[in-house]
């Protein structure tokens, strides 16, 4: 889900499918491999590492402990689960992908947002709660905007994270403030409008063992579902356009490429 608030409401959902690796086992997932899905080989369904982390298909474990170390997220890395979409046909586009990065004991202790846009840049958002406490429902994370993503938003103000993994089917909400909010350490006053979010976005899963029934049902509903994904960021920025929506041209990339989040709060 979708949804833009200011200065008009446009709103949408789609249907898609996703896959949760447990990246930290590549000798397992390799079992997975079947004519339908494919691990690190072509298929009408497949993961690369080669679509993630240093883009070149090098140990994506290696790269992840250097990006949590060059935020200073320093704990003994469990399970690592990521969240993205598969290759489909041998295409795909990624507008974000979520690692989950538990500790030895099973905690989830942080939450990397690996964002890409659509003219070929990327960034990386590392979020953790304070003292690199467990991430549950309960807490919210906040992280500056730094990365163009959308051509008619501002590379400013702020983001919030909500991750639930309750009940069996995870959510996941990313709400974008044009703003920086007061506990993330704005003083000056705001008008009433600021204190709502420009976007608001959510993730919805329904999981399923990666079986080759359920798998296939998934590929032979949306065979094309990557392409549709970039063809429906453009169909919606054609949709906002006409609607009357400010067009921001392409700014220079953050000098860096990870970001730390600065707060949470319960």
């Amino acid at each position: 889900m979708h949804a833009r608030l200011r200065p008009f409401v446009h709103r949408f959902v789609y249907r898609v499918f996703c896959l949760r690796l447990r990246i930290d086992r590549p000798t397992e997932l390799a079992l997975h491999t079947s004519w339908l899905f494919g691990f690190e080989c072509a298929r009408p369904v497949s993961f690369r590492s080669s679509d993630h982390g240093p883009r070149d298909g090098s140990d994506l474990m290696q790269w992840l402990k250097r990006t949590l170390e060059a935020s200073d997220v320093r704990f003994e890395v469990g399970a690592v689960w990521l969240q993205c979409f598969p290759r489909v046909l041998g295409y795909v586009f990624n507008p974000v992908s979520f690692w989950l990065v538990h500790d030895r004991e099973g905690v989830l202790r942080a939450l990397l947002a690996e964002v890409n846009n659509t003219f070929g840049q990327r960034h990386q958002y590392v979020l953790t709660a304070p003292n690199l406490g467990p991430l549950d429902a309960t807490v919210k994370l906040g992280c500056q905007k730094v990365f163009h993503v959308s051509p008619f938003c501002d590379v400013q103000g702020s983001y919030q994270f909500e991750l639930d993994e309750r009940a069996g089917q995870p959510r996941l909400a990313i709400d974008y403030f044009d703003h920086v909010q007061e506990n993330q350490g704005e003083q000056e006053p705001r008008g009433e409008h600021e204190t709502q979010a420009l976007l608001r976005t959510a993730i919805v899963v329904q999981p399923q063992p990666l079986r080759t029934p359920a798998l296939l049902a998934a590929f032979l509903t949306m065979p094309m579902m990557t392409f549709g994904v970039m063809l429906r960021i453009h169909m919606q920025a054609f949709k906002l356009w006409r609607r009357g929506a400010t067009f921001r041209s392409l700014p220079a990339l953050p000098t860096d490429e990870v970001t730390h989040n600065f707060t949470a709060r319960k």
